[in-house]
């Protein structure tokens, strides 16, 4: 856990100027000035819609992963430039210039009911686009109106099977691996129900059942990106690119698992074959 709200932030000099390219129009100095200490910023304690971005966007495998942060003199924190730089180029992938309300970068964070995502896992911090935080970002995106938007990557990606999911991906939720706890231990209850508890007197889930825990899944999956997919990340082995924490323990030790390996194939869209039987009927 990062303890941001004692550290102070700090912008590094940079070494020259030289200009950064990575969505159309967007300004680095202007990012590395105003926009990534948002990033930094304390929120008053931990928990969903109270972290600082960093707390998660560090650690967990997101479309928004940043650098770890570097820890300078009197308990300042920073970014190098170079850091800087990459976070700079994942940051612009989230942003379509001159377009804020059109930016998942503006809209995960923000208010449903101001016209935010449907769903942050960090939460809601942003009750509506007059926040500061909100503005500044909001002013940035916009200085880069004119610049041709420039589609996400994934927007090519085959979109997710559903019957993938439907007869293999969710007998996962119910596989017990020796010293691991079944998914459908955690995940049966809000907001991350994506493996719902089954009706008694049945072993699996009928259609309907499949439809909501597919909805819920889609939350943490971004196609054609197993890493940047917290349904892959999370239960994965820091060491081979999960996140800091998953509370159900450690599924894979591996990417080369053969369980991930498949599930990575369905997120990029490959079909891949399913390694277990058919589901219970």
């Amino acid at each position: 856990m990062l303890l941001i709200a004692a550290a102070a932030w700090w912008v590094p000099p940079l070494a020259g100027q030289a200009p950064v390219t990575a969505g159309p129009g967007l300004d680095f100095q202007v990012y590395r000035a105003t926009i990534e200490p948002i990033f930094v910023k304390p929120r008053g304690g931990y928990g969903p819609g109270r972290s600082p971005c960093v707390t998660c966007h560090v650690h967990n495998g997101t479309p928004l992963r940043l650098q770890p942060l570097q820890d300078g003199e009197g308990g300042n924190v920073f970014w190098s430039e170079a850091q800087s730089r990459q976070n700079f180029q994942v940051v612009a992938r989230l942003v379509v210039p001159g377009q804020p309300e059109q930016s998942r970068l503006l809209r995960k964070p923000l208010a449903v009911a101001a016209g935010g995502a449907a769903f942050h896992v960090g939460g809601k911090f942003w009750e509506s686009p007059a926040d500061p935080d909100w503005q500044l970002l909001a002013a940035w995106v916009r200085s880069a109106a004119g610049a041709a938007p420039t589609p996400p990557a994934a927007a090519a990606t085959p979109p997710l099977d559903f019957d993938f999911f439907r007869s293999c991906v969710q007998q996962i939720f119910l596989d017990k691996r020796e010293g691991r706890v079944e998914c459908v231990h955690c995940h049966d209850a809000e907001p991350r129900n994506f493996a719902a508890a089954i009706p008694e007197g049945r072993s699996f889930w009928n259609l309907e059942e499949t439809r909501r825990n597919f909805a819920v899944l889609s939350r943490y999956v971004e196609p054609g990106f197993p890493l940047m997919s917290r349904f892959l990340t999370h239960p994965l082995a820091p060491e081979a690119g999960g996140d800091h924490f998953h509370g159900g323990g450690r599924r894979w030790a591996s990417q080369d698992d053969p369980e991930w390996r498949m599930l990575a194939a369905w997120v990029r869209g490959e079909g891949p074959r399913c390694l277990l039987g058919p589901p219970p009927s």
